[in-house]
């Protein structure tokens, strides 16, 4: 046992936020607490976390985990759950490497030997996907996921859903899966105009049809297509997917491991829909940490289907030389290989931080700005 000494954060290129937890012994461990456009609230939320962990017992994971939550009153939401997120990802690392164990062999040992990825084609103004997906295809990817659309209005002209389904179908004739991602920016009016659309052609699932905010309305589409339903990205904690899983309106859940406080939250929900029959395909168009801590959920998670990879995703491209390789010393653990990743072996996340480097990008990056759309009529449409 030995104490938590001293807790760290880094902001660093393109939008991420990595947490580095020291114990007494000067042992360590690496977490990630990005949340996109809001790196400076939880940025605020670490200052005090440092300021009340410090001290404890850097073993005592569900202790820290329960007192952020517990004794907190206000609590859940983005910004405290991606900074609790950084903290139990950093200490599940710190004890793993103490053990000199993955940490997945913390949490019962794997249930497969590798582990589904897919990767991102297409931006917010998605063009050339034949292209994108045939680099997907020679990087090793075999399922790839796009934006279903550009911006649309609350009730928009048919045509604007057209272009999905024509690519869609581009990608399934060159042998890959593709997930359509709603992104939360069609109302019910075109939603249910585009599933239907779309279901005759097998996406692998369309993801946030509706925003989360409207249950509701996600039950009711959910009983008008086939396509499998996916969401979770804007969820944080197992009380926010509860209704979701209880009124049966979800296929696939994708919580991120940055922002749903961390390895531990994840595997309870993960555990949580296992139960209702609901698979888990976790969320993160992130960093290499996170990348990491999810895929040591599905090496010993046994609904767990497919991981997101952010490698080449476009904020990646923007900023720039960043990518998930960048801030690790052995990205040959991230390689992929026939729409797969190999189990991670090596201690703690698997994982090896080049520290220096994130220590000089630190020193001069900037926050990752929001984004949004703006109509043709100069109103706001979801982004």
């Amino acid at each position: 046992m030995a104490p938590i000494a001293k807790i760290e954060y880094f902001r660093v290129m393109p939008r991420w936020l990595f947490v580095k937890i020291t114990d007494t012994d000067d042992r360590v461990g690496w977490g990630e607490a990005t949340l996109e456009g809001h790196t400076e609230a939880v940025e605020g939320t670490l200052d005090g976390y440092a300021k009340r962990f410090t001290g404890f017992e850097a073993d005592d994971i569900e202790e820290i985990w329960q007192q952020a939550w517990r004794k907190s009153f206000y609590r859940g939401g983005p910004v405290f759950m991606s900074a609790l997120a950084g903290i139990d990802i950093a200490l599940w690392d710190l004890k793993a490497r103490k053990l000199d164990v993955p940490i997945w062999q913390l949490l019962g040992g794997k249930v497969r030997e590798r582990v589904q990825v897919y990767a991102w084609i297409g931006g917010d103004r998605p063009s050339d996907v034949e292209q994108a997906a045939r680099e997907r295809f020679q990087q090793g990817f075999r399922a790839v996921k796009m934006n279903a659309t550009e911006d649309v209005g609350w009730l928009d002209s048919p045509s604007a859903l057209q272009s999905s389904v024509e690519r869609l179908k581009i990608v399934k004739a060159l042998g890959m899966d593709a997930a359509l991602d709603f992104h939360g920016r069609l109302h019910k009016p075109m939603a249910k105009q585009l599933a239907k659309a779309l279901e005759p052609h097998g996406p692998l699932f369309i993801e946030e049809p509706l925003l989360s905010e409207h249950p509701e309305s996600i039950k009711e589409l959910y009983g008008l297509t086939t396509c499998p339903i996916a969401l979770g990205e804007r969820l944080y904690s197992r009380w926010d997917f509860k209704r979701f899983f209880e009124d049966r309106s979800v296929d696939v859940i994708q919580p991120d491991i940055s922002h749903c406080g961390g390895i531990s939250e994840l595997r309870r929900i993960a555990a949580m829909a296992e139960a209702y029959d609901i698979a888990v395909a976790p969320h993160c168009p992130l960093g290499p940490i996170a990348l990491a801590a999810c895929l040591q959920i599905g090496i010993c998670t046994p609904n767990h289907v497919i991981q997101e990879m952010s490698l080449g995703i476009h904020y990646n491209v923007e900023a720039g030389e960043y990518d998930i390789n960048s801030y690790v010393n052995n990205p040959e653990v991230f390689a992929v290989k026939e729409g797969h990743v190999e189990k991670l072996t090596g201690p703690g996340l698997g994982i090896e931080v080049n520290e220096d480097l994130v220590r000089k990008v630190a020193e001069t990056s900037v926050v990752w700005p929001l984004k949004g759309f703006i109509g043709r009529d100069g109103g706001y449409r979801e982004w």
